[in-house]
């Protein structure tokens, strides 16, 4: 009895030795692979034969010990070890690593979730983030205004070189200095032409069909159905006025309409409250154009500026009665729209008013890319205090119209004057610090934070959210379920997984441009190796040895 429970003594020692092999087996052959982690087998011993159960003590004599035999060992448990693996630098931007707790999520072809920690991940034809065996990594995506979408896990999808995407300016930041010392302005340009009359003599009024001008004293008129004014010249603070053509139309177009179109190519704001008499009229037989005020306003209309027919005819010579006067400053620079279209603006500040406690400065806004050709955009004013500091500025905001452009009209733009300042200088200057619109950019590169948050760069410049990445966490990690594929599947014992953006909910970090590597001390492993190996040799000696011993008794009865 006693020899053969020693075999299977000695046998048990051997299946458990054999079951630790394979086990430092399997941690050495992946001890290159990428987020693997080792495991360890922890042995049990096996139900005891007890010979005695002892005895207590009494008054005459002490008590005695239990009396068992082992019979041999069994494995208790099979412990995978979570603990974080080195971090190898690998410079490729879709390689990942997890610092702290946490797995990947991915999505497998038959919309399983499994988690890993192997983060050696690629992007597919169609530009989805996927593992080395082509599961999807999952996330969080975002939205046409890139807000990321919280709570909707989806494949990740970084669409480089093909993703396309501009934004139109919605706020622009001036800076610079304006000097509220300088001649506050009340007056702007006016223009008068020639005197002219209609076709019975009397002198012209705004109701007047423009083809029935001419110029006083008889002669044909100056204007026929069907003849196109051209506007090539005409000159706004120095600044040329975009070429335009009005066609004298068929139907009994009038002076007014003509100087309204004219007031509407200059740029002239006619907005109520804004300084002097702007705007074209008909005083005293002539055509009258008056500017907004400020020397950056002045208009100039220089001989033959306004030609018919292809610079045939000069219908109107026009001379400046009145100059425009006031301190004023003028920039310019470029916005966009929906489509990335550039769009250049003027602004012109114009000092408006001055008291010995505040000045007040008018700013006019003009584009000769608004669609629909009233350049004139809008105005505002803004305030200062005595000492030059900004203070207000009521309306700041104006409109750029995009009709017929397919952009999404019109552009509203505000102003945050915020940065200028009105104080006693040689010389008013004003400068765009910032838009934050873009033009037309195609996704060129990406990066991974340790959010995991995933940043777009576009080859405009613009740097926008395009999707984050989601880590899974567990109770217990060490009750997850592990697989081929270097992935790992939700267990009875592991808890329900945790989906969270990274550094949420004590998930750990992302590192871009790293992997993490297999946890399993080599050095470790190789010593477990010569202590299951010398096991396993004494196991089988006990076999061997209690074989003997049967062969002697065998021996013993034969004799």
């Amino acid at each position: 009895m006693g020899l053969t429970s020693a075999l299977f003594t000695g046998l048990s020692g051997l299946n458990s030795s054999q079951f630790r092999l394979d086990i430092i087996g399997d941690n050495i052959a992946n001890i290159n692979t990428t987020g693997f982690k080792g495991s360890r087998t922890l042995f049990q011993s096996q139900f005891s034969r007890t010979l005695s159960a002892g005895t207590k003590p009494g008054t005459g004599q002490g008590g005695t010990n239990p009396v068992q035999i082992g019979l041999g060992s069994t494995i208790g448990t099979i412990q995978r070890s979570f603990t974080p693996g080195s971090v190898e630098t690998t410079g490729v931007p879709s390689d990942l690593s997890i610092e702290g707790d946490g797995f990947f999520v991915l999505r497998t072809p038959e919309n399983e979730r499994v988690f890993s920690r192997d983060g050696a991940f690629s992007l597919s034809a169609d530009n989805r983030l996927i593992s080395q065996d082509g599961f999807f990594v999952q996330g969080y995506s975002v939205n046409q205004d890139f807000q990321l979408i919280p709570g909707n896990v989806t494949d990740i999808t970084i669409p480089v070189g093909s993703l396309t995407t501009a934004r139109a300016t919605e706020g622009v930041d001036m800076t610079g200095t304006l000097n509220s010392t300088g001649i506050v302005a009340t007056a702007g340009t006016t223009l008068e032409s020639q005197a002219l009359e209609d076709g019975s003599a009397a002198a012209i009024t705004g109701a007047t069909l423009l083809t029935d001008l001419h110029n006083t004293g008889g002669g044909p008129a100056l204007l026929a159905n069907g003849d196109v004014i051209t506007v090539n010249g005409i000159r706004r603070g120095g600044r040329e006025v975009p070429v335009e053509q009005f066609t004298v139309g068929t139907t009994g177009t009038t002076v007014n309409d003509f100087l309204a179109w004219l007031d509407d190519v200059m740029g002239v704001d006619t907005t109520a409250g804004v300084g002097g008499t702007p705007g074209s009229t008909v005083v005293g037989g002539r055509l009258q154009i008056n500017g907004n005020v400020g020397t950056e306003n002045a208009i100039a209309i220089q001989a033959g500026t306004l030609v018919t027919n292809g610079a045939t005819q000069v219908p109107f010579n026009f001379t400046e009665t009145q100059a425009a006067t006031g301190e004023s400053a003028h920039t310019s620079f470029v916005v966009y729209d929906s489509l990335g279209t550039p769009l250049r603006v003027d602004l012109t500040m114009v000092l408006e008013a001055r008291t010995t406690a505040s000045s007040t400065w008018r700013f006019y806004a003009t584009s000769a890319d608004d669609s629909d050709v009233n350049y004139a955009l809008g105005t505002g004013t803004i305030n200062f205090d005595a000492a030059g500091q900004y203070v207000s500025s009521p309306a700041n905001s104006f409109l750029i119209n995009r009709a017929g452009t397919g952009a999404n009209d019109p552009v509203s733009v505000a102003v945050d004057f915020g940065n200028v300042s009105g104080l006693n200088t040689a010389q008013s200057s004003l400068v765009m610090n910032f838009q934050d619109g873009f033009s037309t950019g195609t996704l060129i590169d990406y990066s991974v934070g340790q959010d995991g948050i995933i940043t777009g760069t576009f080859s405009n410049g613009l740097n926008q959210v395009i999707g984050q990445i989601a880590v899974g966490t567990f109770a217990n990690p060490a009750g997850l379920l592990s697989r081929s594929n270097n992935v790992y599947f939700v267990g009875p014992n592991s808890g329900e997984a945790r989906i969270t953006p990274p550094l949420t909910l004590g998930a750990g970090k992302v590192s871009a441009g790293t992997l993490e590597l297999s946890n399993v001390d080599l050095s470790r492993e190789f010593i477990n190796l010569i202590t299951s190996s010398t096991a396993f040799s004494a196991s089988s000696r006990v076999i061997s040895t209690s074989d003997q011993l049967l062969q002697e008794l065998l021996l013993i009865a034969r004799r």
